[in-house]
Order: C-alpha cells, then sequence, then structure tokens
C-alpha cells in the first residue's frame, strides 16, 4: 500500500467521521428554550382579568424562564383578534395568549371567528377563576340584588349595562340574566373593561357584569355599589354578597377562567417547560396573595387536563348559547 493511497484511506475516514457527527451534533447542540423574550398577548385592554392575571404571572414566569415575558396588550373582536394572532405565530413558544372562557363561547355566537380552538392552538396550563359581580353606578335606585331584579323587569329595555366587548363572557352573563330574569336589557360593548367600568362610574351605563378583581377596588372605594355575584355561590371575600342562584336564578353560572395557550404543534418539551414556570409562578407567595386579594381563584393543570376542560367548556356553552338564543352581529 503506497504513502499516497494510506493518505486517501485515511481522509475517507475522517470524512465519514465528520458527517456522521455533523448528522447528530443539531440535536445536541440545539439551544435550549427560551433564548430571547416571550411575548404573552392579552387580547383585551388593560384593567380587565386577563391583563391583571397577565401582570401578576409574567415577572415570575420570566424568573423560571430566565428570559422576560413581555406583555402586549391586543384587544378587539371580543378577543379574537389577539387569539388570532396567536394562532398563526410561529409554533416556538415565543408567543403565547392568556385566554378567557370567551373562548369557549365565540364559535358559537354567529361572529366570524378566524380560528379552532381545538385545532390552533396548544394548551399550556390552567391559570384560574374569578367570578362575575353585578355591580351598578351609586346613583341608580336599586340597592340589593333583589330591588334591581324587581326594577329590570318593571322597566324592560330601559336598563343598559357596559362589557369589554360583544361576545365576552360578561355580554353573555347580561344576556342570560335577561332571559332568566324575563327581561329585556340595553347592551353597551366597549373595548376592553377598562373603558366599560369608567363609563359606568361616569353614569353612561348604569350596571355592569365585571370580573370581581376588575370592580372590587371601585367597590370599596364607593364608586361602584355591588348588588351580587353571577353565580352558583357567594364569594368569600365579600360573603355578604348573595349569589344569582340563591335570589332565585338556579343554575345561573358565570365564573370565568383563564388559560395559557400557545400556538398549534409548540414542541411538546417547549410546552412542558412553560407549563412548569406557570405552575411554581402561582405558588410564588406574592402571586398567591394578589390573587386571594383580587379574588381569583388559582388553579393550575397540565397541558392535557387543560385540553379536555376546554372540551367540556366547548359543549357548556354551545349548549347556554343555544337555548337561550343568544348571536352576536360583528
Amino acid at each position: 500500500m503506497t504513502t499516497r493511497f494510506r493518505i486517501f484511506r485515511i481522509a475517507r475516514m475522517l470524512l465519514g467521521l465528520a458527517c456522521a457527527l455533523g448528522a447528530t451534533a443539531p440535536a445536541s447542540a440545539q439551544p435550549a428554550f427560551p433564548t430571547k423574550p416571550v411575548t404573552l398577548i392579552v387580547p383585551f385592554a388593560p384593567g380587565g382579568g386577563n391583563d391583571i392575571l397577565a401582570r401578576l404571572i409574567a415577572p415570575q414566569m420570566s424568573k423560571q424562564l430566565g428570559q422576560p415575558v413581555v406583555i402586549e396588550n391586543r384587544p378587539g373582536a371580543g378577543g379574537n383578534l389577539g387569539a388570532d394572532l396567536v394562532a398563526h405565530a410561529p409554533a416556538d413558544g415565543y408567543t403565547l395568549v392568556i385566554a378567557s372562557s370567551q373562548i369557549t363561547m365565540n364559535p358559537y355566537l354567529g361572529m366570524k371567528v378566524p380560528f379552532q380552538i381545538e385545532r390552533d392552538f396548544e394548551p399550556v396550563g390552567l391559570i384560574g377563576s374569578v367570578p362575575l359581580m353585578l355591580v351598578a353606578n351609586p346613583d341608580q335606585p336599586y340597592r340589593t340584588l333583589a330591588e334591581f331584579m324587581a326594577y329590570s323587569k318593571a322597566h324592560p329595555g330601559k336598563i343598559s349595562y357596559s362589557s369589554p366587548g360583544p361576545g365576552t363572557p360578561q355580554h353573555l352573563a347580561g344576556e342570560v340574566f335577561a332571559r332568566m330574569n324575563k327581561t329585556e336589557l340595553l347592551h353597551v360593548p366597549y373595548r376592553g373593561t377598562g373603558p366599560s367600568i369608567t363609563d359606568l362610574m361616569g353614569g353612561q351605563v348604569q350596571v355592569s357584569f365585571a370580573t370581581f378583581a376588575s370592580a372590587i377596588q371601585y367597590v370599596r372605594t364607593g364608586k361602584l355599589r355591588a348588588l351580587g355575584i353571577a353565580g352558583k355561590r357567594r364569594t368569600p371575600l365579600m360573603p355578604d354578597l348573595p349569589s344569582f342562584d340563591e335570589a332565585g336564578l338556579k343554575g345561573y353560572d358565570a365564573e370565568l377562567w383563564y388559560s395559557l395557550l400557545a400556538p398549534a404543534k409548540t414542541p411538546r418539551p417547549v410546552v412542558d417547560k412553560l407549563n412548569a414556570a406557570l405552575l411554581t409562578a402561582l405558588k410564588a407567595p406574592e402571586v398567591v396573595e394578589q390573587f386571594h386579594k383580587q379574588g381569583f381563584e388559582a388553579k393550575g393543570s397540565t397541558p392535557d387536563e387543560l385540553r379536555a376542560y376546554i372540551v367540556r367548556e366547548l359543549a357548556r356553552w354551545q349548549r347556554v348559547i343555544r337555548d337561550n338564543d343568544i348571536k352576536v352581529a360583528m
């Protein structure tokens, strides 16, 4: 064997080894997620439940992920605008949405929904829930839930209520209340909870079905009057406030829940890392304290548990919307 041929064989062996190493290098050299900031889309204006929760969990998730979690408010179309942005974002875990119950209501309201929940999103985990509270401008003549129910029956179509937008849980809460109480309410939609509450305090509308978290500070300062909890049970934070169920609207349940979603086909290791960061954030003492103070109940779940929960909620709201003949023009 000539020296030249020997050198050729060695070179060929080295080339083959390099190719083999090159084939496996990308998997082992793949940088760990995340390597840049994560964007958390809030599909409503500042001031609502989605926004409050996002600003509570984002700093804690940043600590766990080692990268900033940047909040962007993208309100519009009953939450569909912001959700659609995430549905069509790259499936890499860097763009998430904090979605509330409305995402399981919108498909049945007659509005144009540019995505399918089960097809276009990867569940990350449940965040929490909060009761809806019926609040009134303090200048109104009704001071209790019973008085409001009687007044609204006696004045059908004369009472206006605000919501963060058409198709939101707050909107549906008013529609279901009107049908169960056999009256009519005038719905006035806004672009977010903040302006909805502001106009209520200003007297442009008379009542609102607001999240406990977004309204409680104004109730405590006397700028709003709390009438009742729009659900089956009272809240321990205001135990004297009656629930709709005990006031005679049996079966009424409009509790809001919030979840974290990623684009469909986001890799499971990335989803699991986001889920772990979320669950750790929910246990942080400062987050626990703020949840309790503002009326939220921390939930937490695995991605698979959230997927099953969404399926159940889709079926529930389809039935509620159909039985109450609720449609939204968009």
